[in-house]
């Protein structure tokens, strides 16, 4: 493992602490779970394997809480050796509650993958609710020839009890780095619940939901970026009588009847900052078009990306 477990050892001083281990091996012809260390009420469900090649293996990050509150702190620590390939996802919405400003909530992630792994990141979106206060961090290293497709997705407030997020702080860092340790690419947020960003055009243009796919492979290039930057949705609309939004621009079937006249409204843009990296963003007035896009992109993604089918997730179906 890569020695990230920062709280193992840590006091307990209010709040949860929790921290996960997880090592990906290849055994002959399948990825398994081969090590796990958990401490606290963090863990994942039995690996599963619902695609007909058993190299993929599934795992369903599991927090039974259900939520982070003020003081908790959840470090999971993600190793995939050569040649192993993990989907991960989680069950629900991360939701982050109310806190005060000197209690914040912290979530860290390090992954690692070694030559030749695959990795599908795939949590569902952050629901930061009205005095939420989230630090948060994400690290994945790709030795050569490792693959990843991930995101990161978030809804201020809780949209559907009518709650804004009038109060509140989040601080989030990603960091993607090749086997060199050479950034690809790193983002710093910090966003203050009454920052004039979340109205303006260059921030979240009034918009409650935001997300950032990325995806790390040879393929991902600029030439990509630009074949796909028309399928994208720039705008659509203004209220209940606005054109729906269609989260397929690029010709997928979503499944999920996002164009049948829902009236949301979504802006996604994609660019490729280095070769073997492209990056889409999205906002919304709602998160599922951009849960809905993300989705249909990684599906597009998966071939060139890993080069396997891309197949819905049977968990979100059920």
């Amino acid at each position: 493992m890569n020695g990230f477990l920062p709280l193992l050892g840590a006091p307990h001083t209010g709040g949860w602490r929790a921290s996960l281990a997880l090592g990906l091996a290849r055994r002959g012809p399948r990825t398994v779970l081969a090590r796990r260390t958990h401490v606290g009420p963090l863990n994942v469900q039995k690996a599963l394997y619902p695609e007909p090649d058993p190299a993929i293996c599934h795992l369903t990050l599991l927090h039974p809480p259900g939520g982070l509150a003020g003081g908790d702190r959840l470090a999971l620590d993600l190793e995939l050796e050569a040649e192993s390939h993990l989907v991960l996802t989680t069950p629900g919405a991360t939701k982050w509650y109310k806190t005060s400003p000197d209690h914040p909530a912290h979530q860290d992630v390090r992954i690692t993958l070694g030559r030749g792994a695959r990795l599908d990141w795939l949590p569902l979106e952050n629901i930061y609710f009205d005095h939420s206060e989230a630090r948060q961090s994400l690290e994945l290293r790709l030795a050569e020839g490792a693959t990843a497709i991930g995101w990161d997705a978030a809804l201020l407030g809780r949209q559907a009890s009518g709650e804004t997020w009038r109060a509140g702080s989040l601080r989030t860092l990603t960091r993607l780095r090749d086997a060199s340790g050479r950034l690809l690419w790193t983002e710093r947020q910090v966003l203050q619940a009454d920052a004039a960003l979340r109205d303006a055009p260059q921030g979240l243009g009034g918009q409650p939901a935001y997300g950032t796919l990325w995806a790390v492979a040879p393929a991902c290039d600029s030439a990509l970026a630009e074949a796909w930057a028309a399928g994208l949705a720039y705008e659509t609309g203004a209220g209940p009588a606005a054109e729906s939004v269609s989260a397929t621009g690029l010709g997928l079937d979503s499944g999920s009847g996002s164009g049948s006249g829902s009236g949301l409204r979504l802006r996604a843009g994609i660019t490729s900052p280095v070769p073997g990296l492209i990056l889409v963003r999205a906002v919304a007035d709602n998160i599922e078009p951009i849960r809905l896009l993300f989705n249909d992109l990684w599906l597009r993604l998966r071939p060139l990306v890993h080069g396997v089918p891309g197949r819905p997730l049977r968990l979100w179906a059920t």
